[in-house]
């Protein structure tokens, strides 16, 4: 078993998402993982607001296969499920994964999933300052119940570095929630816009080409459940993922700063303001070719088991 060394880790990242609804989701979260892979990022918790039990199982199991943790027992990495609208219906793309007993998985029942708002709590709690990141690929429902709860809004301060939003339909669905995570986050936002996941699809051949090293890859299975093919999926969710990893890089272009507010349609708007916290991501048409690379590679990335970290031996006084 290898240990990493103690000392500041990479930058940890928190993804709650509407798992079970798209695929970009899935991909995503796949993405993520490739990055941990790489030491660049590591995943500290993963939660969706889609009311399912399939859909938890179906994060479940997308987490157990990229880090080969076992599929039974303590000691893996919960789920995170929203419990606060009716248990939503599966689907071809749930059902393709979560149906299929062949693929390990921690849960089985209701009881099996964790309370997101704990799960994120907690996972931000074990944190260096200022050294994780909070990607939103969903409704806000859950990060604007985390804000309500005592305490957490200066945790998120102290902890986070940045919040990344994919703002579609979807995450948009929940409209209050919207509206006070951009009123009362306190770090900075940064918002994908739905056009970026249109602009930068996900390319079918990467299905057939890149994933073939396993017969049986839940993200695939899943790819495949999810529309007929082939269709290049819109990956609005990867974009969000890959900025909050990488913002380095310069993929794609910010808009200058504002303050964000919800429409009662859904729609957002960044009003300009010089010390506003907020910004929107720019599709850059010259980083196309080179992002779509990116995509492919890193989801399809061979699973990684997680690297073990201890804490040091303490001196004696």
């Amino acid at each position: 078993m290898q240990f990493q060394s103690p000392g500041k880790p990479s930058v940890g990242i928190v993804f709650d998402a509407d798992l079970g609804n798209t695929i970009d989701d899935a991909l995503a979260l796949a993405m993520l993982f490739g990055f941990q892979g790489k030491n660049e990022s590591r995943v500290l918790s993963v939660s969706t607001t889609k009311s399912s039990l399939n859909a938890a199982i179906f994060a479940d199991v997308l987490v157990r296969f990229y880090t080969r943790e076992p599929g039974a027992f303590g000691g893996a990495m919960p789920i995170g499920l929203c419990l606060s609208g009716q248990m939503a219906a599966s689907n071809p793309m749930l059902h393709a994964v979560a149906g299929n007993a062949t693929y390990p998985r921690n849960i089985v029942k209701m009881n099996d999933t964790a309370d997101p708002l704990a799960l994120i709590r907690n996972a931000l709690s074990a944190q260096f300052d200022q050294n994780a990141i909070v990607v939103l690929t969903g409704p806000a429902t859950n990060l604007a119940a985390l804000l309500a709860l005592p305490g957490n809004p200066t945790l998120i301060a102290q902890k986070v570095r940045t919040l990344v939003v994919a703002a579609d339909a979807l995450t948009m669905s929940d409209i209050p929630a919207a509206r006070r995570l951009f009123a009362e986050w306190p770090t900075p936002i940064v918002v994908a816009g739905s056009e970026l996941g249109d602009a930068l699809p996900f390319p079918a051949a990467s299905i057939d080409r890149d994933f073939a090293w396993s017969e049986a890859h839940p993200l695939v299975a899943a790819y495949r459940a999810f529309r007929p093919m082939p269709y290049d999926a819109p990956a609005l969710a990867m974009a969000a993922a890959l900025y909050a990893v990488r913002p380095q890089e310069n993929y794609f272009q910010l808009s200058g700063p504002g303050a964000f507010t919800a429409a009662g349609d859904g729609r957002i708007r960044l009003a300009p303001a010089p010390d506003g916290k907020h910004r929107t991501l720019i599709f850059d048409p010259d980083q196309k070719e080179r992002i779509q690379q990116i995509y492919a590679e890193t989801a399809s990335t061979k699973p990684v088991p997680r690297v073990q970290r201890f804490r040091p031996p303490q001196k004696k006084p």
